[in-house]
């Protein structure tokens, strides 16, 4: 008898020193894979800082998200609480967390837009810069005094953009090695064309001025094309809209309704599987949609 009470003795502490070990390769690993994350994400979010010029370091923008997560995540139980006539903590920590978790890419999510907006109006200014500028190569300006008359306008983005070129030539840098660090910085096909028209222009002796008016003239039925699918998948943009918002006001609308249906998903573990589930099958048709109303021209 007491040698089984032994035995027991050792097993139960060798499985508690098992257990202990795996907790701390478990919090290793957590905290060297946060780390990283941590890393990755502030090297992201200072490109997009630069590409949309906000002097903001970006530890800052991990600290805003973080602080916009569990703002979400007390908004989403405060709600909840006041609401649901059967409220508890483990339902209302289930629905903090994906809240928390729905948030957290918000302030990036913000960036791209604001980038992408800023892309937008550089497309929009660049049809009357070419124009600007054939005008002031038919007056006998040269290419380069051509970009710094459109980089002197008060235009931004478009003014800052050429400033920055000008400035690069300015500092010893070709033309054509300035022109692929703009085009590399701002990813805008049309301006994409313009620097190979520039280029190619210059290596075989094209006439730059007609050249900018054929540009400018292609960059215009582009947007007048762009414009029209953008009026045509208005309606697909739409149910993206109500296919993400419909989830949450079901949920308190349910909750409120019939409370006891909610507390099958709430209170169970495959209640919860079941709704994270449908979580990701509807971000699988959110992506779908914007896959088929994105149209590249």
């Amino acid at each position: 008898m007491n040698i089984l009470i032994n035995n027991v003795y050792l097993a139960s502490i060798f499985a508690g020193l098992c257990a202990a070990a795996a907790a701390l390769v478990i919090i290793d690993f957590v905290s060297y894979a946060s780390a990283r994350y941590h890393e990755r994400f502030l090297k992201e979010a200072e490109v997009e800082l630069d590409d949309v010029l906000l002097n903001l370091p970006s530890n800052k923008v991990f600290d805003m998200t973080l602080a916009l997560s569990g703002l979400s995540a007390f908004i989403a139980i405060l709600l909840f609480a006041s609401m649901s006539d059967n409220f508890t903590w483990s339902k209302g920590c289930i629905l903090g967390i994906i809240m928390a978790v729905a948030a957290f890419p918000l302030p990036r999510l913000y960036l791209r837009h604001l980038k992408r907006q800023r892309l937008k109006k550089f497309n929009e200014q660049l049809e009357d810069s070419l124009n600007a500028m054939s005008s002031s190569l038919k007056a006998g300006f040269s290419i380069n005094q051509a970009m710094e008359a459109v980089a002197n306008e008060n235009k931004p983005p478009i003014s800052f953009e050429f400033r920055l070129l000008v400035q690069e030539i300015r500092l010893g840098v070709p033309l054509e090695k300035a022109l692929d660090n703009m085009c590399m910085r701002l990813g805008s096909d049309d301006f994409e064309l313009v620097t190979t028209a520039i280029i190619t222009a210059r290596q075989t002796g094209g006439e730059l001025t007609l050249i900018f008016e054929r540009l400018a003239s292609v960059i215009r039925e582009r947007a007048r094309i762009t414009s029209k699918l953008n009026a045509m998948t208005a309606q697909g943009r739409l149910q993206t809209g109500i296919i993400s918002i419909m989830p949450v006001v079901l949920i308190f609308a349910m909750s409120k309704v019939a409370p006891t249906t909610m507390d099958i998903f709430f209170g169970s573990w495959i209640g919860i599987f079941i709704m994270l589930t449908a979580a990701f099958l509807v971000g699988c048709g959110i992506m779908f949609i914007r896959k088929i109303i994105n149209i590249d021209i």
